[in-house]
């Protein structure tokens, strides 16, 4: 099965990440701000922590754009506000022809959003559609693939619809930063997307990166205490800033490890196919001979794999993670639910990876020899 996962930083790459991280954070704060845990509420003049203020200013020098703002409702919420602030209810919004991560299609519905579709691994494509459709006001590009065929390139999509009309777009950024070189807001267009979570950082926290006219907007509506990303939630999404480069790195090199010795080296026999694949995050796709997923899944869990997600890539998923494809893969071909599943490393080796796989494969067959 041909797949085209994203090309991933290197370790090299990654500590060079680590450092301008770091180098950011001392622009804007003092060694004793960063020795405590923030302040609190809605100073007089920012109306937001002082802390929160800070944090997003470096966060946005990281990533080379004019402001960032820290959201809630992590990567759904960070979409939500970025689109609330680029489109208006009734807006046309170019979207991917392939399914759509099922919290956009509710943000869509939620802001009354009408939608139409163009391959965006056919650039030509893009431009037909956007010349038969003058009524679009804005694009949404998915960062990540969201089906198994999906290679397209996220600067040549952008710059294509950009080349088209100048109009706002929004990327999904989700499962992306701090692993490719460049994030949305980088590759040309207007506000990148993404959540915290998925970086070492906070429950709840999303960021937005991106062009100052958009996210003064959603600055303002953010005027209630509420609303408010905390001083301590800000240090901890820089912590994981810092933190998750190289250990993202570590887990894109121990991937490239297992696809070399379960597909290259058959070192798991029954194992049809081993593959690297965006589905969300970058994963080893494992695809076996018999239709034997789900049974694989029971017995990898008692054997101490993580059965779900908590935030795909969260600070508390250390151990590997043994679950189904994506949704959007499954819409495209049902019967992946009982020949495949996908293993994210997190910060698991691959030796034990490849003994949690064999373990449990060989308690499917004691356990089918019984019957």
């Amino acid at each position: 099965m041909q797949t085209y996962p994203l090309q991933s930083i290197t370790l090299e790459e990654a500590m060079q990440f680590q450092f301008r991280m770091i180098d950011c954070i001392t622009k804007e704060f003092k060694g004793s701000e960063i020795l405590t845990r923030g302040d609190l509420g809605v100073v007089p003049g920012i109306n937001k922590p002082q802390t929160t203020l800070k944090a997003e200013k470096a966060i946005a020098n990281f990533f080379g754009a004019e402001a960032a703002i820290l959201v809630r409702g992590s990567g759904t919420g960070a979409i939500r506000y970025a689109l609330f602030s680029t489109m208006h209810a009734n807006d046309t919004l170019l979207i991917h022809k392939a399914p759509v991560y099922s919290t956009t299609t509710t943000t869509i519905s939620m802001l009354g959003l009408q939608t139409i579709e163009a391959d965006f691994n056919d650039l030509e494509d893009i431009k037909k559609v956007m010349k038969e459709h003058p009524e679009i006001k804005g694009a949404l590009v998915q960062y990540t693939r969201q089906s198994m065929d999906d290679r397209y390139n996220m600067e040549e999509v952008v710059q294509t619809i950009k080349g088209c009309k100048d109009i706002p777009i929004v990327t999904d950024d989700n499962y992306a930063v701090m692993k490719v070189k460049k994030i949305g807001s980088q590759c040309g267009a207007d506000l990148a997307c993404f959540s915290t979570f998925k970086l070492l950082g906070p429950e709840g926290i999303g960021c937005i990166v991106g062009k100052k006219a958009y996210i003064d907007i959603l600055v303002k509506e953010h005027y209630s205490g509420g609303s408010q990303t905390q001083g301590w939630e800000a240090l901890d999404v820089l912590h994981g800033l810092v933190y998750a480069p190289v250990s993202l790195a570590i887990q894109a090199m121990v991937n490239e490890e297992l696809v070399e010795r379960l597909c290259v080296k058959k070192e798991v026999e029954g194992i049809a196919d081993a593959f690297l694949a965006n589905a969300q995050s970058k994963v080893l796709l494992v695809e076996f001979e018999e239709p034997i997923a789900k049974e694989v899944l029971k017995y990898a869990e008692e054997l101490g794999a993580l059965r779900n997600p908590v935030g795909a890539e969260s600070k508390y998923e250390m151990c590997p993670l043994f679950y189904r494809v994506s949704g959007t893969f499954r819409a495209k071909d049902p019967t992946l639910d009982d020949r495949m599943i996908r293993i994210n490393p997190n910060r698991t080796g691959a030796d034990t990876i490849i003994r949690i796989l064999t373990e449990s494969m060989k308690k499917v067959k004691a356990c089918s020899l019984k019957k």
